[in-house]
């Protein structure tokens, strides 16, 4: 017997408008009756901020007005005639979607966003890794005790779920350790340089064509992207106060064809790896990591292997990037904060 879902209706607003911003309105749009008949949440986005504008509807954003703001076109009449610190206060909603790129340095602009939403009493779902990684307890306290929720499963791994597995699943066991690979573009660079014997300078380039790696990749190559997320990790996971000036970071730009060839002959490759345990040892660098070990992923994948006290170790692997997957985890988050427990 199957008993009709009573349901709620959840006001959010988007702020950052970029591709993960359009990805959580993507899936919100295509999931829609979905979430109403299996979780019975009604997610209306009520404002959207971004630099190109900002367009409020406490009805719903429309459809067209999302794709005016998407192509730039203004002349609907939709666009508003404020701030996103303005919308984020002002107008009446429930979870604030933060989703501006991360600044590693200071976290603006996300830091003052995910602020004012707590202190306006709202719950935040975040991808990005810049006020986490500043201002983590800060944060976390605020949100304590303004008694809201502040999750951020997109900001580590992507769409490959890590927080939700600790703290729910793996509930009771004791994390021993978390290490693995953590960003997509070395992956992919020090996959490519194996496969193909080409020298680190030429994937790079190839990387960047193919939109895989960044004009200016030294947060990825270098190694900060990862040590940021080792940051969020051991703060979240094993209650340090780490910034990233805590860990001890090597990238691979240093990785020639000729090492990874004498790898491949041992038996081995050769991995950007980020690890951190509850000793409160952050430390990312290129590993050698044997052919038949979990860890072994190819391409754009990440995956981290869990050591725990009772489940022995676990690994997840998934897709570190890309806006719907990205959404994917902010998706889960929004369910989380509604639905403790969805049968």
């Amino acid at each position: 017997m199957s008993m009709k879902r009573s349901t709620q209706t959840v006001r959010i607003s988007i702020v950052g408008f970029g591709n993960v911003g359009r990805g959580v309105a993507e899936v919100i749009r295509r999931k829609r009756e979905e979430l109403a008949r299996r979780y019975g949440l009604d997610i209306t986005i009520v404002g959207i901020a971004d630099l190109r504008g900002v367009i409020v509807d406490e009805n719903g954003v429309s459809e067209e007005a999302i794709k005016a703001l998407k192509t730039g076109h203004k002349s609907m009449g939709t666009m508003a005639d404020m701030t996103s610190v303005e919308v984020i206060r002002d107008v009446e909603h429930e979870v604030m979607v933060e989703a501006t790129p991360t600044n590693v340095e200071t976290g603006e602009p996300g830091l003052t966003h995910i602020i004012t939403a707590l202190e306006s009493g709202r719950h935040v779902v975040t991808s990005n890794k810049g006020p986490l990684a500043v201002e983590y307890k800060r944060l976390m306290e605020l949100a304590a005790k303004k008694e809201k929720e502040l999750r951020f499963e997109a900001t580590v791994g992507g769409a490959m779920p890590i927080f939700s597995l600790v703290k729910g699943d793996l509930a009771g066991n004791e994390i021993l350790s978390i290490k693995g690979i953590l960003n997509g573009t070395c992956n992919y660079i020090l996959t490519r340089m194996a496969e193909e014997g080409l020298p680190y300078e030429h994937v790079l380039k190839e990387a960047q064509e193919i939109g895989i790696a960044e004009a200016n990749p030294s947060q990825d190559v270098e190694g900060v992207d990862t040590a940021v997320k080792l940051v969020i990790l051991a703060n979240s996971i094993f209650g340090r106060n780490a910034t990233c000036k805590d860990v001890e970071v090597t990238g691979i730009t240093e990785i020639t064809p000729d090492a990874l060839t004498l790898a491949d002959e041992a038996g081995y490759v050769i991995k950007l790896i980020g690890e951190v345990d509850r000793e409160g040892n952050l430390k990312v660098a290129p590993r050698l990591v044997p052919k038949d070990d979990p860890l072994n992923v190819g391409g754009i994948l990440n995956v981290a292997t869990i050591k725990t006290d009772l489940a022995g170790d676990i690994t997840v692997i998934g897709k570190g990037a890309g806006p719907i997957e990205a959404a994917s985890a902010m998706l889960s988050d929004l369910i989380g904060i509604y639905s403790q427990k969805v049968q």
